[in-house]
């Protein structure tokens, strides 16, 4: 009889302790396996202070594999799945929310595999929650990852793009880190960074709402000898141990903006007095919020990769902003990404070169090539990529990209959607600049001589399009090249028992015919629209090595033929002598080749 009551006892416990599912259970907190969290797995819940009623974020970021659900438990003990969204990795994220939560304690659990990966409770209505440690450690690096990730996500058929940055931080469907701090907080500063800011607003934004330090140098831009050099770093301790108001972030982030430029991302790959540090190209280094700079001045960030299947070839996608503020989200591709080995500058893709905490002074300092293996969360310094040429670093990153090849039809129509977006992308450049001009009638922007052309500041800067159509001239080739690739690099596609050459042959033919079946339409002067077939724009290749100059009518910007129905429309010419610069500098766009400064 003993032994049966000891038994039932024992089951009693059991059911206690593995189904908690009852207000019994919320009051034995000792029936509960510690709540605890570390470095490779944490979770991250906003805003800082938890309201009852009031939507509570939650994300789970994960550095050692990917997570499999949410567990919640509420103040009662009740205990359920929170329904998630998926993302990466590396790193690996799941991120859902608690629509109007009761006051009391909230148990947070990650899950993997029916085990707990980390574990975190929340007050609702309590106090201020964790922001993490106020360093730039590994956990602190993969919610940076995860955050930018979800910044921009999208189905990747669409089409993203924004006049700014600021409807995408104003989006707390986006931004997870929306008003983080305090109520109205993201509606009380500007956020329009161009294609230079970009990675230092990103970065400032997320160190001011976590407490982070940053920093930044102010460099030149070299010249044809030598790649751009940086003066000392500037560290910016404001965010950091205090929560600082949306004016303090607004004036790190114009004095971040008045400070760097395109040099900055450009630096020898072998400088450590420089804000970027070059890496491995693999997939565990390049993680979201990685950027890529480059020779010439372009900066683009990751935001998200999109793995292999059976069914669809591989994507990287990245976002940049332009001088007119815009910020849109392209792919990796030849034609986006150019790279080439010169003395003037070192391109690739780049970590952000955080501080780390210098014990011996008790302050930060930028973490150097050296020491970076000794802090966790940060990917492996490498200056592998100056030793690639173009064509093998293109290769590289297809490999990983598509790592099991692709059909060759595959591969061209994932060049000819690259294509189309790019051009979809000058249609509204050229737009923007359209309506700047409309609505000032008689203004003329002054064209910059030599190679400024391509960096400068002012009008010029914010509506010509000299670097923006160097690009599509080189994608218009890369998409036309695509067959000869085949013959150079079979390896790099799924040929079965086709030989290249008949494989090459069978996507010259389809090019013929895609080319003429592929439209843009643009708005001419009158307010008409104009629709040209891809297979026109390759015989206007000429005509576009000339039509990046705002000065001229949208009929121009687009290389449409004087006298031609088309041109009829045509309201106005950049200066003569604009237009003379304009056919001296007609090589370098002919060429595909940026000019030494």
């Amino acid at each position: 009889m003993n032994k049966k009551i000891t038994i039932l006892t024992i089951l009693v416990v059991c059911n206690f302790l593995f189904f908690p599912g009852s207000a019994v259970f919320a009051d034995n907190p000792w029936t509960l396996p510690a709540c605890i969290q570390g470095n490779s797995v944490r979770i991250w819940t906003a805003p800082l202070v938890a309201r009852p009623g009031e939507k509570l974020e939650i994300v789970a970021v994960a550095t050692n594999g990917e997570l499999s659900e949410m567990l919640i438990t509420d103040p009662a003990g009740r205990r359920s799945t929170l329904p998630t969204v998926k993302a990466g990795g590396p790193p690996w994220s799941l991120r859902g929310a608690l629509t109007a939560p009761a006051a009391g304690r909230y148990r947070i659990e990650a899950q993997r595999a029916g085990k707990v990966a980390a574990c975190s409770e929340v007050e609702v209505g309590g106090k201020a929650g964790q922001r993490g440690t106020g360093e730039w450690n590994l956990s602190t690096q993969a919610l940076y990852a995860a955050w930018v990730e979800h910044l921009f996500d999208a189905a990747p058929e669409m089409s993203l793009s924004y006049p700014s940055l600021e409807p995408v931080l104003r989006d707390p469907n986006r931004n997870f880190l929306h008003d983080f701090l305090r109520k109205g907080e993201d509606t009380q500063f500007s956020a329009r960074p161009d294609c230079a800011d970009l990675p230092y607003f990103l970065r400032g934004y997320f160190a001011w709402k976590l407490g982070l330090p940053i920093s930044y140098r102010s460099c030149d831009r070299g010249n044809s000898h030598s790649a751009p050099r940086c003066g000392s770093a500037k560290i910016v301790r404001g965010f950091v141990g205090t929560v600082a108001t949306p004016a303090t972030f607004q004036q790190v982030s114009r004095r971040l903006m008045d400070q760097v430029s395109s040099g900055n991302g450009r630096t020898a790959l072998s400088d450590e007095a420089s804000d970027f540090y070059p890496t491995v190209l693999d997939r565990a280094s390049l993680w979201p919020g990685t950027v890529y700079a480059d020779p010439y001045g372009h900066t683009l960030i990751i935001v998200k990769w999109l793995p292999q299947t059976g069914q669809s070839g591989g994507l990287l996608l990245t976002v940049d902003a332009q001088p007119d503020n815009s910020v849109s989200r392209k792919r990796f591709w030849e034609g986006n990404f150019l790279f080439a080995q010169t003395p003037s500058a070192g391109p690739g893709f780049k970590v952000y070169r955080v501080p780390v905490a210098d014990p011996g002074k008790r302050d930060w300092r930028p973490v150097t090539n050296s020491a970076i293996a000794r802090h966790s969360g940060l990917p492996p310094y490498s200056a592998s990529q100056a030793d690639l040429a173009p064509e093998a670093f293109y290769a590289r990153m297809e490999k990983l990209i598509n790592p099991h090849g692709l059909d060759p039809e595959a591969a061209y129509a994932a060049t000819l959607d690259a294509l189309m977006e790019q051009l979809e992308t000058r249609v509204r450049s050229v737009d923007i600049g359209e309506n700047f001009m409309r609505t000032h009638p008689g203004i003329i922007a002054p064209m910059p001589r030599g190679s400024a052309i391509f960096e400068t500041t002012g009008l010029w800067e914010d509506y010509a399009t000299p670097s923006r159509d160097m690009r599509i001239l080189i994608a218009l080739k890369v998409l036309a090249d695509l067959p000869e690739r085949i013959r150079r690099h079979p390896e790099l596609f799924l040929l079965g028992r086709e030989r290249p050459a008949a494989a090459a042959a069978r996507i010259e033919d389809l090019h013929t015919k895609r080319i003429r079946e592929c439209f843009i339409t643009y708005t001419r002067s009158n307010g008409s629209s104009w629709r040209l077939s891809l297979a026109e724009i390759y015989k206007r290749r000429s005509g576009l090595e000339m039509a990046y100059n705002p000065n001229d009518c949208m009929e121009r910007r687009w290389a449409a033929t004087p006298g031609t129905p088309e041109f009829t429309t045509c309201n106005r010419q950049a200066p003569a002598e604009q237009r003379a610069r304009m056919e001296e500098y007609r090589l370098w766009f002919r060429e595909a080749r940026r000019p030494p400064r």
